[in-house]
């Protein structure tokens, strides 16, 4: 069994493009991967975890719609992607009505925003879901855009402390 320290030290050690590639994985704008490759190698976790945070305040609104680009709406996790559908268990055996409620709040949030509602989805059900959607709503594109900031670093943490945890593949 690989250590975590074996698969900090094997990403870290890993060529630039397998890294980029296994950062992409994570989240899906390239300035992210690219911010965070160039604070290797990693002395720990938490190194790599605060690399990621770094890295998430210093993107754009550009970097942010490709972020955002990788993530399937809640509500509708990417068919075949475990990952979508890991962290978006949440809606599994959801009744339809609930989950039209879900996808008609989305709707109307893509249109205000023009992006993805987007929020940490990994131990949420369905409603607490809608709920912040919800909430989140009324806010400014501002006070979105930092919302959405934290909760794409909370993601990139929980992937990237996967990441560290699954036995690398020999």
């Amino acid at each position: 069994m690989t250590s975590p320290i074996d698969a900090l030290d094997a990403l870290a050690a890993a060529p630039a493009a397998e890294l980029t590639e296994t950062l992409l994985e994570i989240c899906s704008s390239p300035s992210w991967a690219a911010l965070v490759a160039d604070t290797r190698p990693w002395s720990d976790r938490a190194e790599l975890l605060a690399a990621n945070e770094a890295a998430m305040a210093k993107l754009t609104v550009e970097d942010l719609n490709d972020a955002m680009a990788g993530h399937a709406r809640i509500g509708t996790p990417k068919a075949g992607d475990a990952t979508s559908e890991r962290e978006q268990a949440g809606i599994r055996g959801v009744d339809t009505a609930l989950l039209d409620e879900l996808h008609g709040a989305n709707a109307a949030y893509e249109a205000k925003f023009g992006h993805v509602f987007l929020i940490c989805a990994t131990g949420r059900t369905a409603d607490t879901m809608l709920s912040a959607l919800r909430e989140r709503f009324p806010n400014d594109a501002a006070t979105e855009a930092s919302i959405v900031r934290g909760e794409l670093r909370k993601i990139n943490d929980i992937r990237i402390n996967r990441l560290l945890d699954e036995p690398l593949s020999s």
